[in-house]
């Protein structure tokens, strides 16, 4: 991949702290406030065995892309290790799938953000897209300001809302909730369902989705051009965040069983707003303890939207300097040194999305996508010949099988339609290429 002269390269201006908490920012958004339920759904009781099996799989591909990112330290995360390890092949069926899967995954923050804020303001669903669009909009403004800027919103954003969650978690383990013959709860986020009847196969699509609740830890490795001392800064800020994150969703996971029970877990809309309800924190959706939780899930969602833009246009980036997207994508701005072009293209995208989309439809959709992605990346992983003491093949290997099982054990409807799409992509690439001969 180059970056000479014809394809100016991005400033270094990231530190490890920075990276860390882009990578957390990316992971704590909206599927901790969403992806428990149809996790719950699906694997029933079975829920913390789902979520380990996540955890595994997610540290087995943060090692790998670590690893590769240490290696090939500029934008594009796993379609550029492909296409440098695997060919040109591989690495556009990587960046296909990151682009597509998470351009999806960032019109579902975007929603969530927009429904959150609604229940604020009490906006109807137009009010919520326009909320959402002008999110996108003015997230997009802040990324082309800079990686600098984007970094330090992270951080503003993600703070008040790791307090809140943290503050959840105690409360799941201190108090009683209606699985412990507590109250029974009403509203957003209540009982609407009947008992769990799944089976003990539901814990492997479980675990691929919750996976889109961890698909961020390596949002610093698409960025690698912008951090610096990367052969240092990104596997520790990748491992650092995964290790956080993994913590404070094993503590909210099986706090949620305890409080809530696995029928009402998987019946909820809203699980972290029906436990403040029925801890008594919140007797309306006007009291604080509702506002609380709402404006937190509002924070979340747009700390990763933000991150994941920044994350999708690097990869954009990436495509368009070796053709496979079309070439002014990878325009950089002189003055911020940030690709313009592909931000403006990715939420271009994202925005229509909204207006059009449903946030329900994207999740199996998502993960699909970037189970694919990060099964290229341990594949690619796998064909390095220097290697650091923490990871060895067999954690390359663990990874690979781990996704290509996840993402096809998920909802059938997720896995077709996405293989359409990497169809349709895959056919796009062969034409043009014919046409250039």
């Amino acid at each position: 991949m180059s970056t000479s002269p014809g394809h100016p390269a991005l400033a270094r201006r990231l530190g490890t702290l920075d990276a860390a908490v882009i990578g957390v920012g990316s992971m704590v958004g909206a599927g901790v406030f969403v992806a428990f339920a149809p996790a719950a759904a699906l694997a029933g009781p079975r829920l913390p065995l789902a979520l380990l099996l996540a955890a595994v799989v997610a540290w087995c591909n943060a090692s790998s892309t670590a690893q590769l990112a240490a290696v090939h330290p500029a934008s594009g995360g796993a379609y550029l290790y492909a296409n440098r390890q695997l060919g040109p092949w591989p690495g556009f069926v990587a960046g296909w799938g990151f682009v597509t899967g998470k351009t999806a995954s960032a019109a579902a923050m975007a929603l969530t953000f927009g429904l959150y804020t609604a229940e604020l303001t009490g906006a109807d669903d137009a009010g919520a897209r326009l909320l959402a669009v002008a999110a996108v909009l003015g997230l997009t403004a802040v990324n082309l300001g800079g990686v600098t800027r984007t970094a330090r919103l992270t951080q503003l954003l993600v703070l008040p809302v790791l307090v809140v969650l943290l503050a959840v978690a105690v409360l799941l383990f201190a108090g009683t909730g209606p699985a412990a013959g507590g109250a029974s709860g009403a509203g957003p986020g209540g009982w609407v369902g009947a008992a769990w009847d799944g089976t003990a196969w539901g814990v492997l699509p479980a675990a691929g989705t919750l996976f889109f609740a961890f698909a961020g830890y390596a949002r610093v490795a698409t960025m690698g051009e912008e951090v610096r001392d990367p052969a240092r800064t990104i596997p520790r800020a990748v491992l650092g965040a995964l290790a956080f994150t993994l913590l404070l969703y094993g503590l909210l996971g099986l706090g949620l069983l305890r409080f809530l029970g696995v029928d009402r877990l998987a019946a909820s809309t809203a699980p972290l707003l029906a436990v403040v309800r029925d801890a008594g924190w919140a007797a309306g959706p006007a009291t604080a303890g509702a506002v609380v939780v709402t404006a937190a899930a509002a924070l979340a969602t747009l700390g990763a939207l933000l991150a994941l833009v920044a994350g999708i246009s690097r990869t954009a980036l990436a495509m368009a300097r070796e053709r496979d997207l079309p070439g002014p994508l990878s325009a950089v701005s002189r003055r911020h040194r940030v690709p313009w072009a592909a931000e403006l293209a990715v939420a271009g995208l994202v925005v229509v999305l909204v207006l059009v989309g449903d946030v329900r439809t994207v999740i199996g959709f998502s993960s699909f996508g970037v189970l694919v992605y990060y099964a290229l990346a341990n594949l690619s992983a796998l064909t390095l010949a220097q290697r650091p003491r923490w990871a060895p093949r067999a954690v390359n290997a663990l990874g690979l099988t781990g996704c290509l099982v996840l993402a096809f054990t998920l909802p059938w409807q997720s896995v077709v339609t996405m293989l359409v799409v990497f169809a349709v992509g895959l056919a796009g690439r062969a034409l043009v290429l014919a046409r250039r001969r």
